[in-house]
């Protein structure tokens, strides 16, 4: 096509031999004569040798087509891309990363936000009651008032605000998600076992917020404990692995009354908790704050009221046993229990994938 653009001003300006005879063989005529005939031939010229309009049709149609196949692609582009529901935008792996530098600060509590990270997907979940299907992380109501203000989830907002500027980042994932994974992110990081986790929840308003005190409370025995539990659909044997996520973490007066870690390395995730609640010697702690227990030899580690029930209950005990003897079966146990407490009620997409982090070197 370019040879042929190239020839176009040549083809121009050549004139026939006939035409050139023909001018110099007109008659002698008056001035206005030859102003109509010179005026003629010019019309005769112009149109006799302008360009092809299918040479220019020909080009322009060419250009018209790959421009309408452009329009068309992009069009059709664009359309598959608003129909690509929100979820499948996210790199899950680039956000399980991110949470996981959010997780060390000198300036927080005992140096890492993995404990509490752990606490809000715990919470965000615990409200799943199976016999209404309401509750559970799918809606992340916990971030609206009155859920966010229940007692249970007293100091869950510096969580949830550690975590905004991710929802920012990563417009396309639901609170639901981000809170749930920051909560795998924190178990992992922190030693723990893997944690299988899958996305596509999508966020409610505050209009779907649970009641109050559908999660433990943590002064009451073993049937509170069991009643709640049991209400989300776990058994005996699960709801004593998810106990052992106690061994991260520790207690504050300005948050749940109750004061002190349960064990000397609250940024680790070990079976601490369970060696530590059949091993030592726990006595009442005398204070002016709600009832709890503080070890006999030092006072610096804490059991709950309802952390005492798992020792004093005999099928609760079992458990408890099993796991202060064996971290492999605890860890295996409590990644089962844990997957299973992140999705309950969840109605995931029929292609959500199922994903397995590795732990950040």
């Amino acid at each position: 096509m370019s040879s042929t653009l190239r020839t176009v001003p040549r083809l121009a300006l050549r004139v026939p031999a006939s035409a050139k005879l023909s001018a110099l063989r007109l008659p002698a005529a008056s001035t206005s004569s030859a102003r109509t005939l010179a005026r003629a031939y010019s019309s005769q010229q112009q149109r006799q040798y302008q360009l092809p309009r299918t040479r220019k049709a020909g080009t322009g149609g060419i250009l018209g087509v790959l421009a309408a196949g452009a329009l068309a692609g992009w069009y059709f582009y664009s359309k598959q891309q608003d129909e690509t529901p929100a979820w499948k935008k996210v790199n899950y792996q680039n956000v399980y990363k991110d949470i996981a530098d959010l997780l060390e600060d000198e300036n927080y509590d005992d140096g890492s936000y993995g404990p509490v990270f752990v606490r809000l997907a715990w919470h965000a979940s615990g409200t799943y009651d199976k016999k209404t299907r309401t509750g559970g992380s799918a809606g992340a109501t916990i971030r609206h008032a009155p859920e966010s203000e229940h007692g249970a989830n007293a100091g869950l907002n510096v969580a949830r605000r550690r975590l905004e500027p991710l929802k920012q980042k990563y417009r396309n994932i639901s609170y639901g998600d981000l809170y749930t994974l920051a909560g795998v992110v924190g178990v992992q990081e922190l030693g723990g076992p893997t944690v299988q986790w899958r996305p596509g929840r999508s966020d409610k308003q505050a209009d779907a917020c649970t009641p109050d005190g559908r999660l433990p409370d943590a002064a009451q025995g073993a049937d509170h404990v069991r009643d709640i539990f049991y209400r989300m659909g776990f058994d005996d044997r699960e709801i004593a692995a998810l106990v052992g996520a106690h061994a991260l973490g520790r207690c504050h007066t300005y948050r749940s009354g109750f004061d002190g870690p349960w064990n000397a390395s609250p940024t680790v995730f070990t079976n601490f908790f369970y060696t530590e609640l059949l091993e030592n010697t726990w006595v009442p702690k005398k204070w002016d704050g709600p009832k709890q227990f503080v070890d006999k030899p030092t006072g610096a580690f804490m059991m709950l009221p309802a952390d005492m029930a798992f020792k004093t209950d005999p099928r609760f005990r079992t458990y408890i046993e099993l796991y202060a003897r064996d971290q492999d079966t605890f860890f295996n146990d409590f990644s089962a229990a844990f997957a299973k407490l992140l999705e309950l009620g969840v109605k995931f997409p029929e292609d959500a994938p199922t994903y397995r982090f590795k732990p950040l070197d």
